[in-house]
């Protein structure tokens, strides 16, 4: 698991997130219930160039709600938008499976910092909020 801190401002109230990043490996799926129990917010990722990380964000929801509960926050990535032209999972898609969860979805661009400030504020603003 990739550990990361990330500092973030949100209504001149400073938070570090703390995330682990388990790059959707299959393996993490056994993490114990006390790591999703601590946790506040979730980010889910898939890849709009590859169907089976799409696909894969079912069973992570499924573990979100019976490890974390239901009341945790999450939002929905669809990354790499920079490459439009190699696009298999259409944009909808993600705007549906976020809709029947009732969760928050925008598409992104590690690579070129498209909507990831704004997608954290988001689940910032959620978790504080609460």
């Amino acid at each position: 698991i990739d550990f990361k801190v990330k500092p973030v401002t949100f209504n001149d109230t400073r938070v570090k997130l703390q995330i682990w990043d388990t790059a959707g490996q299959e393996r993490f799926h056994t993490l114990s219930t006390s790591y999703f129990r601590g946790a506040q917010g979730f980010v889910l990722v898939y890849d709009i160039t590859n169907l089976d990380s799409f696909q894969s964000i079912t069973s992570w929801m499924k573990d979100i709600h019976e490890k974390a509960g239901d009341e945790v926050d999450v939002i929905l990535l669809g990354n790499k938008c920079d490459k439009e032209s190699e696009r298999v999972v259409p944009k909808q898609k993600g705007e549906k499976l976020a809709w029947e969860h009732g969760i928050p979805f925008f598409e992104t661009s590690a690579k070129d910092n498209v909507n990831i400030e704004y997608a954290f504020s988001v689940l910032t603003k959620e978790i504080l909020e609460k």
